[in-house]
């Protein structure tokens, strides 16, 4: 099975364990960007006060989302939702990317079981002497970080003007430049690109594949099976103020946290449901 249907199994069953809360308020930011983390996202909100976000700005896909309405998605089963995200079109997966996250925070809740919440921006890679960094997407505000280490790094990037060589960094568009890594951290679009299988094909050889961003706030299980070690997603503390902050594109502030969900600590996602029926 690929990543994306074992992520929809796994909601099947919470929906099969649970009486899964319907989607109480979808959020869609405007066609325009500059606007920050808060114009990059769209969101659900459940009934129950989970709330899942997507990246939007991939391709076309904002811009192709406008031409659906919000209300539309009210009161809809939130495995419904969560379907799309077999789709083929980037706007149904951003929106059943979403709704995966949204139900997986739901269970995590019903469980009574909180991911780590003092996560940084690196996914909790424990950066040492000797390590080979390796970035899948430039994440600009964390090179320096990794620069000042001194370690070397290499970033995987899809845009051909950004590619580069100088001592301690390199910038390709050659995924196979990551087998020099022992450390890698990817951006969480993999998840909507249909890039992810080929791309953890690369980094078999890591110690340490953290996976990180809003998006990546869904069950770890398959990811983890295929050798993510950490997810550093997003937790919403406060639901009514993250979606009134996201709707007038405010930062999110303390309306929620970056979290970070660890393989070794993790008691997966069947534990979990046990506990939460």
């Amino acid at each position: 099975m690929t990543i994306g249907a074992e992520l929809l199994t796994l909601v099947e069953q919470a929906a099969a364990a649970l009486r899964l809360p319907g989607v109480a308020r979808a959020l869609f930011p405007p066609d325009r960007k500059g606007t920050g983390k808060s114009g990059e996202f769209c969101a659900l909100g459940l009934d129950d006060g989970s709330v899942g976000t997507a990246f939007v700005l991939l391709g076309d896909t904002l811009a192709r989302l406008q031409a659906h309405a919000p209300a539309d998605y009210a009161g809809r089963p939130a495995l419904e939702i969560a379907r799309l995200f077999a789709s083929g079109d980037p706007v149904e997966r951003a929106l059943g990317l979403a709704a995966i996250n949204a139900v997986t925070q739901h269970v995590f809740r019903r469980a009574g079981y909180e991911p780590d919440l003092a996560a940084d921006s690196l996914g909790s890679l424990a950066l040492r002497p000797g390590d080979r960094v390796g970035m899948i997407g430039y994440f600009p505000p964390l090179v320096p970080r990794v620069r000042a280490l001194g370690l070397p790094l290499t970033v995987l990037e899809l845009r051909a003007e950004l590619v580069k060589e100088e001592p301690g960094l390199t910038v390709t568009l050659d995924p196979r430049r990551l087998a020099d890594c022992n450390k890698i951290v990817s951006t969480s679009t993999v998840l909507l690109n249909d890039t992810l299988e080929d791309i953890l094909g690369y980094c078999r050889h890591a110690d340490e594949l953290a996976l990180i961003g809003p998006s990546a706030s869904c069950f770890p299980d398959p990811l983890f099976a295929r050798g993510v070690t950490s997810l550093g997603g997003y937790w919403v503390l406060d639901p009514d103020a993250f979606l009134r902050r996201a709707e007038a594109l405010e930062p999110w502030g303390d309306a929620g946290k970056k979290s970070c969900v660890r393989r070794a600590s993790y008691p997966g996602t069947q534990a979990l449901l046990r506990k939460a029926a």
